[in-house]
């Protein structure tokens, strides 16, 4: 799939006209940039517009001795021709719990090592707590509030890990690391403050809600621009600078951002969470099911997870929605679309969905009057 887009957009660009330059560049003067080919030599480039998507890379955390133990990150991790015999996976967000899952099912012994109290760190307990559940049934060693003291040795051979964990100091060892602690952006020692491009304290380029940087005519869009980085997210970013090149007026803010994690079940989210919606203050009550209550899920032996929304606590306002099970991914476009048409839960409540499907689930899910978070629990 990946290198059918790369051709597609390579003939784009052939059949467009536009010159595409493959090289490392960097600003030596505002909206002036100097490449460094890929075939040798340098070039210097300048427009009256620039437009800056220069990405993201893996961080690898200042602990002692991991940056020598050369790591894997989710690069190398998808080019291995081999089955690590025992994976540790520092880190039990979105990359780290993708890959650890597969590797587990392609036979290797995998131990998530994750710094915070769960998994999913940015999601309801109930989510973390059931990612856990599942992981451990499948085999998968899950350490929870754990801190990476040193590291030594070379992925790929063979590695040894001191945990700080709440239980004291263990010692693991393993074949390979991989590191999924986070991502830093591109932006370091390519000339930005000379082309009066500011960053944020954590390295992002500063924009306004038009994607807007802090010189004039020149714009940041993707990752770099310090939004939930995915591509889909990217690509939107896009659209907002195209469009309003164009006459149009979009902007970024209030944007409604779907959010998917590719586990089996998967995990989907779309608008607040519990976490979210309680740190902002805003009062709300729970509609919960079981995926095992939507009958489809049951006819494909698949019946892990949950549905969960959020619906304000005065109106029928929908304000978020996970799903952790089969399909959710697909799900949650149909919750997103009710929410950006300004719809109350009734309307997905009384929908005539076709039996037996996962979005019949919505149905299930609003069945019951929801309830305010202590009632619920």
């Amino acid at each position: 799939m990946v290198d059918d887009l790369i051709d597609i957009h390579r003939r784009n660009y052939a059949n467009s006209g536009a010159d595409l330059v493959m090289g490392e560049g960097r600003f030596v003067a505002p909206k002036t940039i100097e490449v460094r080919l890929q075939d040798g030599g340098t070039r210097t480039l300048t427009g009256d517009q620039v437009y800056l998507n220069i990405g993201t890379r893996a961080t690898i955390p200042d602990i002692p001795g991991l940056a020598g133990s050369r790591p894997l990150t989710h690069v190398e991790a998808l080019e291995l021709d081999r089955v690590p015999e025992h994976l540790i996976v520092l880190g039990g967000g979105y990359i780290g719990l993708e890959f650890a899952q597969p590797m587990r099912r392609f036979g290797s012994r995998v131990t998530v090592v994750e710094v915070g109290p769960q998994l999913a760190s940015r999601e309801d307990d109930d989510v973390g707590q059931a990612l856990r559940r599942r992981f451990e049934q499948e085999g998968i060693d899950v350490m929870l509030d754990a801190r990476v003291i040193d590291a030594e040795g070379r992925s790929g051979e063979r590695v040894r890990l001191r945990i700080q964990t709440p239980d004291g100091i263990q010692t693991i060892e393993g074949s390979d690391i991989l590191v999924a602690a986070g991502r830093m952006p591109n932006t370091q020692d390519i000339g930005l403050d000379t082309a009066g491009i500011d960053v944020n304290e954590r390295g992002y380029i500063k924009v306004n809600e038009r994607l807007e940087t802090t010189a004039a005519d020149v714009w940041a869009m993707g990752d770099c621009a310090g939004g939930p980085q995915f591509t889909h997210v990217s690509f939107d970013d896009f659209r907002i600078v195209r469009d309003n090149l164009n006459g149009g007026h979009r902007t970024t803010r209030n944007r409604l951002v779907p959010y998917c994690m590719f586990t089996d079940p998967e995990l989907a989210r779309v608008g607040l969470n519990e976490l979210e919606a309680q740190h902002a203050g805003i009062a709300y009550r729970i509609a919960k099911t079981p995926m095992a209550a939507v009958l489809r899920t049951r006819t494909m032996s698949e019946t892990g997870g949950f549905l969960k929304a959020l619906i304000a606590a005065q109106s029928d306002q929908i304000l978020g929605f996970t799903a952790l099970g089969v399909g959710a991914g697909e799900l949650i476009a149909v919750v997103q679309t009710a929410m950006l048409a300004g719809s109350p839960y009734t309307v997905l409540r009384d929908m005539i969905l076709t039996h037996p499907t996962i979005a019949e689930g919505l149905t299930v899910l609003f069945a019951k009057e929801p309830e305010f978070p202590d009632q619920a629990k």
